[in-house]
């Protein structure tokens, strides 16, 4: 006999109230998230402006109807375009995804929080146009900061010991929750319409990650987050009229999240919400590749100079093997054919090869003419990746949070170089006197791809100056960006 279903209207999950108490009461005070999303603002934001230069993104990119514009719409950074607030998202989330380049979170789950700010600038930016068009103030740039504070850590938390990945679902639906959060409050609703906001972005069909992982990864992978945000809009915009939500979305049994989609079990949560994931984020500042792997390419380029320096070359390699955690060959230990650059740029082995051969991995090696090259697959066929069970601890130890990889290469003369072992990429928080003024000196490469020296300047002249910025109307910052 089957039990029966309550028929009574249940309180909101605990969740959800709690993403919503966040959002709306919590104060944050610390200087260094602030700083910290200042960096990450300008590095996620010159991302954007890299992937304008690739084709394959920009085809995606303008109004769902060609030739429209939306008088006092936000705009575009680095474009022409003057989008409604759920088109823009999909467009500013798409180009700052498009080359992996962007901030990460490791964890249960892995992602990318700055991912959000597709949702964050889009309607800040159109709800600062309206209010200076009916004559109110607008919103600050401080007001974006503190939205992707907020964002990081509502994605960041729920990922810390929830494995989405596990259960074959794509960690954009994170981002769809943490960006639906901030864009509601951003819009002004009350603390039972953002619940209902929340509520309709879990109860929303959830990507699956057939597109991250072998036989089939593609490019969806790379604007998928531009997906999650603009439906984060959408969302936020729908509870705004007053549309009802769905309180036991989660827990309700047979029908709810948990039971339909989690096999049954109840998110767990490590800590409170507070600034600690944008304190901690780390950044991608010297390759654009799948996190995992940043420690293998700098370690391979350290490699690469030793040959040189001893006058040989990756032709001389028998074997190479790569000491890592267990999250890496999860992900990103694939052989065989590789289809395209997203399939490229998620492969440990042709993120080691690149380097060894060329000494250098950027966003172009991963291209078809790039990947062309026959020296790479060979080399590819001699790494092997096995697990240090140290590595994965120290991966999952809040304290530490490393990404280690170590590489050790062996020579067809039967040599075997020492093992070159980097912990900690150069974006990890233990890094960052050392990674924040490459960072900025990524800005200014990627500032001046778009933009001549003036306007580069100027962007500068206010992104660089933390007081500056914060006071900053976002319509006039993000004007700055308009060619």
């Amino acid at each position: 006999m089957s039990t029966a279903i309550s028929h009574v209207r249940p309180d909101t999950d605990q969740v959800i109230v709690d993403i919503v108490d966040y959002v709306t009461r919590y104060q944050i005070k610390s200087a260094l998230a602030y700083d910290t999303a200042r960096n990450c603002l300008i590095d996620t934001l010159g991302c954007g402006l890299e992937a304008l230069s690739y084709p394959a993104c920009t085809k995606l990119l303008g109004p769902v109807v060609p030739g429209t514009v939306v008088p006092n719409g936000a705009k575009v950074p680095g474009t022409q375009f003057q989008l409604d607030p759920v088109q823009a998202a999909f467009n500013i989330g798409a180009m700052v995804r498009w080359l992996d380049f962007n901030d990460t979170w490791l964890a249960a789950e892995w992602g990318h929080p700055s991912d959000n700010l597709g949702a964050i600038l889009a309607t800040a930016d159109w709800l600062s146009r309206n209010h200076v068009a009916a004559g109110r103030k607008p919103l600050l740039m401080k007001d974006v900061l503190a939205a992707m504070i907020k964002a990081h850590e509502i994605q960041g938390c729920l990922a810390l010991e929830n494995a989405f990945n596990r259960v074959g679902l794509d960690h954009v639906v994170l981002v769809k929750v943490a960006s639906t959060a901030v864009a509601a409050r951003l819009l002004g609703l009350s603390h039972d319409e953002i619940a209902n906001a929340v509520s309709l972005a879990w109860v929303d069909g959830q990507p699956l990650r057939t597109y991250r992982h072998a036989p089939n990864t593609g490019s969806r992978k790379s604007w998928a987050a531009g997906d999650a945000t603009s439906r984060a809009v959408r969302l936020a915009l729908i509870a705004r009229t007053g549309e009802m939500g769905y309180p036991s979305v989660l827990s309700a049994r047979t029908w709810g999240f948990y039971d339909v989609l989690y096999r049954g079990q109840p998110f767990r949560f490590q800590r409170p919400y507070g600034s600690y994931v944008m304190e901690n984020v780390l950044f991608k500042v010297a390759f654009p590749a799948e996190f995992h792997a940043q420690t293998a390419a700098e370690a391979a380029m350290a490699l690469h100079r030793q040959l040189a320096a001893a006058g040989r070359s990756a032709a001389d390699i028998r074997r190479v093997t790569i000491r890592t955690h267990e999250a890496c060959l999860r992900i990103i230990d694939k052989h065989g054919p590789l289809a395209n650059p997203a399939d490229r740029d998620h492969c440990i082995q042709y993120m080691v090869a690149v380097p060894l051969l060329r000494g250098r991995l950027t966003a172009a090696d991963y291209e078809d003419e790039a990947a062309a090259d026959p020296r790479i697959d060979a080399l590819r066929e001699k790494i092997a990746c096995v697990e240090d069970p140290a590595f994965t601890a120290d991966y999952h130890d809040p304290d530490k949070r490393s990404i280690a990889n170590g590489l050790t290469v062996e020579l067809d003369d039967g040599t075997v170089l020492p093992e070159v072992v980097v912990e900690y990429p150069l974006g990890h928080k233990r890094r960052r006197a050392e990674g924040i003024p490459l960072l900025v000196g990524k800005f200014r490469a990627n500032l001046a791809r778009r933009f001549p020296p003036r306007q580069q300047q100027a962007i500068l002249d206010v992104s660089l100056d933390q007081a500056r910025l914060e006071a900053m109307p976002v319509h006039e910052y993000v004007d700055l960006y308009v060619i």
